[in-house]
C-alpha cells in the first residue's frame, strides 16, 4: 500500500473513516471516561501518543517480524508503551491518573491501536505508519470530547472544571452516568452513517 500525503490521512481518520464512528472501535473508554473533559483529553492524549509510537516501531520492524507471531510482537510493544503512559500520568498528573483508575492500563485492549498496526503499519513505511497512527488517535481523541463537552455541560455546568451554569440550570444526574454516553455516541454514530449513505446514494444509481 502506497505512504498517503499527509494531509489525505489526517482527513481520513479523523473524519470520513473515523475509527470511532465508522469503524466502531474504542467504544469502552468512549463511554468510561467521558464524564468530564479533562478526563477524556488525557485518555485521548494517551491513546494517541501510544498508537503512533507503537505503529512507527512496528512499521520500523515489520520486515524481521515473523508473520506468525506479529501479534504477540504488537501487543509487547504496545504495552511498553502503555506502561510508559500510565506511569507518566502517576507521576506528573496523580489526581487524573486516579480518576482513570485501571482504564489507563487498558489503552492496551484498545482495538484502535492494534487495527491500525495491522491495517495500515505493517505495509507502510515508518512515517507515514506513525502518522497514521497518531490522526487516528486524535480522531479518537475528538470523538470524546465532544461526548464529554455535552456530558459536563450537562451534568456538572462546567467545561474543563470551569463554571459556565451562569443560568443556574438544573444539572442531570443521568449526563454523568455511563448511560448517557452509549445515548450520545449511538445517535452520533447513526447522525455519520446515515450522512455517509445519503452521500453513497447517488453513486449506486
Amino acid at each position: 500500500m502506497a505512504a498517503e500525503k499527509i494531509g489525505a490521512n489526517f482527513k481520513r481518520n479523523m473524519f470520513t473513516e473515523n475509527q470511532v464512528l465508522r469503524a466502531i472501535l474504542g467504544i469502552c473508554s468512549s463511554l468510561a471516561v467521558t464524564n468530564t473533559m479533562r478526563n477524556s483529553l488525557v485518555m485521548g492524549l494517551g491513546v494517541a501518543f501510544v498508537t503512533g509510537l507503537s505503529s512507527l516501531t512496528l512499521s520500523l520492524m515489520r520486515n524481521i517480524i515473523p508473520f506468525r507471531v506479529r501479534m504477540l510482537v504488537q501487543t509487547l510493544v504496545i504495552a511498553a508503551y502503555v506502561i510508559f503512559v500510565d506511569l507518566f500520568l502517576q507521576a506528573f498528573l496523580p489526581d487524573i491518573s486516579k480518576q482513570l483508575g485501571p482504564y489507563v492500563g487498558l489503552i492496551i485492549t484498545n482495538c484502535i491501536i492494534m487495527g491500525r498496526a495491522e491495517a495500515y503499519a505493517q505495509s507502510n513505511p515508518p512515517i507515514p505508519a506513525m502518522f497514521d497512527g497518531f490522526f487516528a488517535g486524535l480522531g479518537y481523541t475528538m470523538v470524546l470530547l465532544f461526548i464529554s463537552l455535552i456530558r459536563e455541560v450537562l451534568g456538572f455546568g462546567t467545561i474543563f472544571g470551569m463554571n459556565v451554569n451562569f443560568i443556574g440550570f438544573e444539572t442531570w444526574t443521568i449526563m454523568i452516568m455511563p448511560p448517557a454516553a452509549f445515548f450520545i455516541i449511538g445517535s452520533m454514530i447513526w447522525f455519520i452513517s446515515a450522512r455517509a449513505a445519503k452521500k453513497e446514494a447517488p453513486k449506486a444509481k
